[in-house]
């Protein structure tokens, strides 16, 4: 297996990786910057056949061309981490290790699935996870799409769902009119944001509404919504779910970076004002810090690109960008704050562990995470807990231990390689 290395290692091609490897270049760095998506841009800025990228992502990918010291390997995925210093990844041809003299995690956020009845049936998505599907050409056209859960992604879902020729029949949001209210009144203090918001208006929009139960014989029927103090039934062929967004925190914490509370009850990397975690020459940027927003992490990827190279003075000099739009953050933390009630949307025969098939109730006497995954194998199917282990974090407080590798099913070949390397390759 061959070994390769380079100055900086960037994990993940969205913004704050993107903004990351263009304040670094200029040092003259060798620069890496791996994602698994096929192509730069992260979730937000997600290419394919059904996407049509704003001008910001397009600047930013040419900004990433025209550095000749960046090799941006796309597609390519974390194994392990086999010694310090080191990851093994793979990609759809071949398994390498990686090493690196600094390393910045820009990996980014995952969905927060929260199980309700009927949130199993086909045609129940995430709300980003509807936008992914569409962008990767998923026809829904025709499509009656009630989009449920809470926050501004909602409202984007639904613009991505009607600009591909869907019907969006409904807009639940479960914060309340004053604390949406709110929200809107706060935006002068961010133009840019007042204008989109504008800009994704939605008649169908309802707020104190959240999601009880999906309908259906085989697949998404109808949705039944409470609405304030009455409940309603809409009949729907798809539902987009968004209750916010948990940081993807994943190897951070494989490698043994510290964690900081991040709303919700979850937990993020926690950095200083250079953007360094709590381990020497590891750096972290954008929403696997938090989240914020593209031009949140846009800051924090530019002050942690030029940290990594050792230019002090111009990671100092977007500080006060960065104060602005962790400010806009908080805002959105405090208005779209998930109520009480969310937590008891799950019945008892509710499946909170797709992958095992353990319902709600086999949970509820569980002393913690280890105790549901001993006794109740949830979390012990296909995704290891990426989507219960979030789940269960928020419904019972349950904090996941550190993953142990590999991150990502890997083929035999490329586990082989923590055996050690054959082959150097120093570039």
């Amino acid at each position: 297996m061959t070994l390769e290395h380079c100055d900086l290692l960037i994990v993940g091609a969205g913004p704050a990786g993107m903004a990351a490897a263009v304040a670094a270049a200029p040092s003259g760095a060798s620069i890496v910057v791996i994602d698994d998506n096929p192509a730069p841009g992260g979730q937000i800025w997600r290419d394919g056949p059904g996407a049509t990228l704003p001008p910001a992502a397009r600047k930013w990918r040419d900004a990433l061309e025209r550095h000749a010291n960046i090799r941006v390997r796309s597609g390519t995925r974390v194994v392990a981490a086999p010694s310090r210093n080191q990851l093994l990844l793979e990609d759809a041809e071949r398994g390498w290790r990686l090493q690196w003299n600094r390393l910045i995690l820009c990996t980014g956020a995952r969905e927060l699935l929260l199980p309700f009845p009927g949130w199993t049936l086909p045609g129940v998505t995430g709300a980003g996870g509807l936008q992914a599907l569409i962008k990767a050409g998923l026809p829904v056209e025709g499509e009656r799409v009630v989009i449920a859960g809470s926050g501004p992604l909602l409202l984007a879902a639904a613009a991505t769902a009607r600009a591909a020729g869907a019907k969006v029949v409904r807009i639940a949001e479960q914060a309340s009119f004053a604390a949406v209210a709110g929200f809107a009144a706060s935006l002068p203090r961010w133009p840019g944001k007042a204008v989109q918001a504008i800009t994704l208006a939605d008649a169908q929009y309802r707020t104190s509404s959240r999601i009880v139960s999906v309908q259906g014989a085989t697949q998404v029927e109808s949705v039944r919504l409470r609405q304030g103090g009455r409940e309603v039934e809409i009949e729907s062929d798809r539902v987009a779910c968004g209750f916010g967004l948990v940081p993807n925190t994943q190897l951070g914490r494989m490698l043994g970076c510290a964690l900081t509370p991040e709303g919700i009850g979850a937990q993020a990397l926690a950095v200083d004002a250079r953007q360094a975690t709590s381990l020497a020459d590891i750096y972290a940027a954008g929403e696997c810090t938090g989240f914020g927003g593209s031009e949140r992490a846009l800051a924090q990827g530019t002050i942690a690109g030029h940290a990594a190279v050792g230019n002090e003075g111009a990671a100092k000099q977007h500080e006060r960008e960065r104060a602005r739009w962790n400010a806009f953050a908080a805002q959105l933390g405090r208005s779209f704050a998930l109520a009480p009630a969310i937590r008891q949307m799950p019945q008892p025969d509710t499946v909170v562990c797709r992958c095992e098939d353990v319902p709600f109730s086999a949970l509820a006497d569980c002393s913690g995470w280890t105790d549901a995954k001993l006794h109740r194998r949830c979390g012990m199917g296909a995704c290891q807990g990426r989507v219960c282990g979030d789940a269960a974090q928020f419904l019972f407080g349950w904090t996941p231990p550190a993953p142990r590798p590999p991150l990502s099913p890997a083929r035999i070949a490329t586990l082989a390689g923590l055996a050690g390397p054959v082959d150097v390759d120093r570039q």
